[in-house]
């Protein structure tokens, strides 16, 4: 499946006392367009309650390259790098990154995910619809 795109503007609640986009910010931005990538494709958080499962971020290996400050568009990606050999059959991988308008990677990040059993408390075998959903 094809890398998911959206675009978004760096809003200064987004800044810190540096004027730029804070380290936190960041995890927030990609958790926003990783939201939009599983809305757009019916898991939604109606779809969540009731299935009673939903995504859960397992680890998170995050670089900033570049800042990026008040007012900046960026294309914010998300790409499934499914799993990796030998890897636990309900764990994957996507790979997110932030382009500037000039095609400067600012930020890239590489997210190990599952889907999680909101009644049971774990991890359970991805369903056809979270599949859909995350184009694995």
């Amino acid at each position: 499946m094809p890398k998911f795109e959206t675009q978004i503007i760096i809003r200064e609640s987004q800044l810190d006392s540096f004027g730029h986009v804070n380290n936190a910010d960041y995890l927030q931005i990609f958790e926003d367009a990783r939201w939009d990538l599983i809305v757009q494709r019916g898991f939604d958080l109606a779809h969540i309650r009731k299935s009673k499962t939903g995504p859960v971020i397992l680890e998170c290996n995050i670089k900033y390259l570049k800042e990026l400050r008040s007012r900046d568009m960026i294309t914010v990606t998300v790409e499934n790098l499914g799993r990796e050999p030998g890897a636990h059959p309900k764990i994957y991988k996507l790979k997110q990154e932030m382009i500037k308008s000039n095609g400067e990677v600012c930020c890239e990040a590489v997210f190990t995910y599952a889907l999680f059993d909101l009644e049971n408390r774990k991890l359970i075998e991805p369903t056809p619809e979270w599949r859909k959903a995350v184009g694995i």
